[in-house]
């Protein structure tokens, strides 16, 4: 059977590209076998990253082992952490487009067999995820696992309490001592944030999507089953290869389908929205954002990870993982059972077998912790084309919430007014101009959303953005706005004072001015241009597209 290298690798007028490759050091043995590639993204600033070194050497094992010979590349990786509030958080979202055109240059520049995408955190994930797709050619995903959680005081925590700690902090309630003890403990170990936040939330996912073996989301990142399972995926990329089962025969609208029921279930990071509207796109999957609202009704949270609970992946593990979550909310008759994985089995033959050990883990369907599914797309006036709200993470209290606006056109400006403690009760916080053009690069928001947390407000004051938020936020606070304020939207005419009317349980965020006022508004308005216009934000804030689409740069 005739193999995508040969066009690079066989025949007499391919002696110059043999020769190259055996300057790296391949034999003819290992060039007559079918080639595969794997990109790592490796590096020694991201945590969920550093020990990849060692799940791409098990990955290599497990292509040779099943009769392949494994290339290695390289591509980007920013931590969201490390990058949050600075001029660094606008390099995170675009920096997803940049991964999946780096994969898609690499992969088809050197025609190979195959693809193992070996990503672990924020939207290095997706990035790879959307270059699987687009390139299509027989893929498997292995990522590096989540961190372990820290202890402190006989409690679990995570980044989200590091973040939160400065609140508390600032507002008198710890001292400088117990800040330094949490930001000490709060991340001990290799892997993507131990919370279900966006890194965690995405490649939990893939398995239910069927890009990954079980066991991917959950399984810990210094575990030694995680390199088991890394030698899994070298082997089973074989299988894949020949059987030529591609990436768009696994991402069907099923598959998508059930990848949301168990984001709901989950209450999984508002993220995965922007992600699975994305990497649909590439996949040719026309998913619109009515899906979520319809899935969400019918799926309950189950689960409550932190920001929202006191769990995080290491009690999803040892619960049981992604496959006991679907099989307990399997007799709700949600999940499309047919659709095909990596194993080479489908879905319902992956969890079909599998059980819940915990139950405080993932509660049965008669006890869940939320009554619907975690995530929910709200729509008024302020959002015509949605906006997302982790609606698992908002005290019943505030489920019907007016407020008065207190509008700020970057974050930092609303991070002053906050750490300052100029924001009251009853206020709603807008920060606009932080979407995908406006900002550009759409900021993931962690730090206002936390110092309020940390400040005890959460529960009296509600956060509105254009731009988006951490996995790690919880509290009355909803991005993704659309349209942002720098492509016209209404979230750019709000004043200092207007009233914000949001309903949780009617999905709805308004402004409640008089329709002849915001036309008078639209009149005068000019939206601010973005805050960055060189280097290649400029060309990503020209081409990018709106976030209710997936933030992808437009052809």
């Amino acid at each position: 059977m005739a193999r995508r290298s040969d066009i690079m690798l066989k025949g007499a007028e391919r002696a110059p590209h043999r020769s190259l490759f055996k300057a790296d050091g391949y034999t003819d043995i290992e060039l007559n076998r079918p080639i595969i590639a794997i990109a790592n993204s490796y590096n020694t600033i991201v945590p969920g990253h550093v020990h990849l070194q060692s799940i791409v050497e098990a990955v290599k094992y497990g292509i040779y082992m099943a009769g392949g010979t494994p290339i290695e590349f390289n591509v980007i990786g920013v931590d969201d952490g490390i990058a949050m509030g600075h001029l660094g958080m606008h390099y995170s979202l675009p920096s997803r487009e940049l991964i999946a055109d780096s994969v898609e240059t690499m992969v088809n520049a050197h025609p190979v067999d195959g693809l193992v995408i070996l990503p672990a955190c924020d939207k290095i994930v997706p990035g790879m995820m959307m270059a699987a797709a687009r390139v299509n050619i027989p893929s498997i995903m292995i990522s590096g696992g989540p961190m372990l959680a820290g202890r402190f005081n006989g409690t679990d925590i995570d980044l989200a309490q590091v973040f939160e700690a400065v609140g508390k902090y600032l507002n008198g309630d710890i001292s400088e001592d117990e800040l330094r003890a949490v930001e000490e403990i709060g991340c001990p170990s290799c892997g993507s944030c131990s919370g279900m936040y966006s890194a965690n939330s995405i490649n939990c996912i893939s398995e239910v999507l069927g890009l990954s073996l079980p066991g991917n989301g959950t399984i810990p990142a210094p575990m030694a089953a995680r390199v088991r399972l890394a030698k899994l995926a070298g082997m089973k990329i074989m299988e894949l290869v020949e059987k030529d089962i591609k990436p768009r025969d696994i991402l069907t609208i099923d598959a998508f389908k059930n990848a949301i029921c168990a984001d709901m279930a989950m209450g999984c990071s508002t993220n995965t929205v922007l992600h699975l509207l994305a990497i649909a796109q590439e996949a040719k999957v026309d998913l619109k954002l009515d899906i979520f609202n319809e899935i969400s009704d019918k799926v309950p949270d189950l689960c409550a990870f932190s920001p929202v609970g006191p769990y995080h992946l290491q009690d999803l593990d040892e619960a049981g993982g992604m496959m006991a979550l679907l099989n307990r909310i399997d007799p709700l008759g949600v999940l499309n059972r047919d659709c095909i994985t990596v194993t080479g089995n489908t879905i319902y033959e992956n969890y079909k077998n599998s059980r819940v050990y915990r139950d405080e883990v993932i509660r049965p369907l008669d006890k869940p912790y939320y009554p619907k599914g975690g995530l929910s797309v709200l729509s008024g006036n302020l959002a015509p084309h949605g906006a997302i709200l982790k609606q698992s993470g908002v005290d019943t209290t505030m489920n019907h919430f007016v407020g008065k606006a207190r509008v700020f056109d970057s974050e930092e400006e609303a991070l002053k007014a906050i750490f300052g403690k100029e924001i009251k009760k009853g206020d709603v916080v807008v920060i606009r101009y932080e979407g995908p053009a406006g900002g550009p690069g759409m900021k993931e928001m962690l730090q206002p959303t936390s110092a309020i947390a940390g400040m005890g407000l959460d529960k009296d004051v509600a956060l509105i953005t254009d731009g988006r938020f951490s996995g790690a936020t919880r509290g009355l606070s909803i991005g993704h706005i659309s349209p942002e304020a720098a492509r016209g939207g209404l979230i750019g005419l709000i004043k200092e004072g207007d009233e914000i009317e949001i309903d949780v349980d009617k999905k709805t965020i308004n402004l409640l001015v008089d329709e002849k006022e915001i036309e008078e508004r639209k009149k005068n308005f000019t939206p601010k241009k973005p805050k960055i216009d060189y280097g290649w934000l400029a060309r990503y804030a020209k081409m990018v597209g709106p976030a209710h689409k997936g933030a992808i740069l437009e052809y």
